[in-house]
C-alpha cells in the first residue's frame, strides 16, 4: 500500500499540465521555443494567461504529491518520499514517453506543503537573480541550491533537507542544457520574442 502511495505522488507529477494546456491553444508546446513544456516556454509562446495556468498547475501536483505521500505513512519521511516522487514525475512523465520538465514549480508547489518558510530564501534568492538579470534558468538553479541549507538550518526534519537536496539535483540536471547556454552567453532572457525550436541553439529534450 505504501508504493501505491507514492507511485500515486509520481503520477500526480507526471500530469503533463503545460502540455494540455498549450494544446488547447492550438500549440504544440514540444515543437516551440526550447522544447520545454514547463511555464517559462508556455508564456513565449501563448502568453501570460497559459504559462500562469500551467505554472499553477505545477505548482498544484507538487504540493498534492507530497500531501499523497504522507498518507503512506506517519512521520515526515513519506510526505518527502511524496514530493521527490512528483518531481520525478514531472521530469520523467509516463504520459510523455518518460519525457518531461525540469521540475522547478512541482518542487516549490511540494516544499510549499513541506518548508514553507524555507520556501522563503529562496524565493528572494529567485526574485533579486531573475529581476537583476532576467534568465529564469539562473535564477532557478541558484535558489534551489540554497533549499536544502535553509531546510537544514530552519530546522526542518534531516528527511526534509535529504529531500531537498534530491530536488535540488533533479532540477540542475534537468537545467544542464540551460547551463550550457548561459556560459556560451545564448540563454534567452525575460520578454525575449520566442524562437523556433532548434533556431540558434539545441531544443531541450522533449519535455513538461
Amino acid at each position: 500500500m505504501t508504493l501505491l502511495w507514492l507511485l500515486g505522488a509520481y503520477l500526480i507529477g507526471a500530469l503533463p499540465v503545460g502540455y494540455v494546456v498549450a494544446r488547447v491553444r492550438g500549440i504544440d508546446i514540444r515543437q516551440r521555443g526550447s522544447g520545454n513544456i514547463g511555464a517559462t516556454n508556455v508564456l513565449r509562446a501563448a502568453g501570460w494567461g497559459p504559462a500562469i495556468v500551467t505554472l499553477a498547475g505545477d505548482v498544484v501536483k507538487g504540493y498534492g504529491g507530497a500531501w499523497v505521500g504522507s498518507l503512506a505513512g506517519p512521520g515526515p519521511g513519506w510526505a518527502a518520499a511524496g514530493a521527490v516522487a512528483a518531481v520525478v514525475g514531472n521530469c520523467w512523465s509516463v504520459f510523455l514517453g518518460f519525457r518531461g520538465g525540469k521540475g522547478v514549480a512541482t518542487g516549490l508547489g511540494a516544499f510549499l506543503r513541506l518548508t514553507p518558510w524555507g520556501l522563503v530564501p529562496a524565493a528572494l534568492v529567485w526574485i533579486t537573480l531573475a529581476a537583476s538579470f532576467r534568465l529564469v534558468s539562473l535564477a532557478s538553479i541558484c535558489a534551489v541550491l540554497g533549499l536544502p541549507v535553509a531546510t537544514l538550518l530552519l530546522g526542518y526534519p534531516g528527511e526534509t533537507a535529504v529531500a531537498a537536496a534530491l530536488v535540488a539535483i533533479i532540477v540542475i540536471g534537468r537545467h544542464h542544457q540551460n547551463i550550457r547556454r548561459l556560459l556560451a552567453g545564448t540563454e534567452r532572457r525575460i520578454g525575449e520574442k520566442e524562437r523556433p525550436a532548434g533556431a540558434g541553439d539545441a531544443p531541450a529534450p522533449r519535455v513538461s
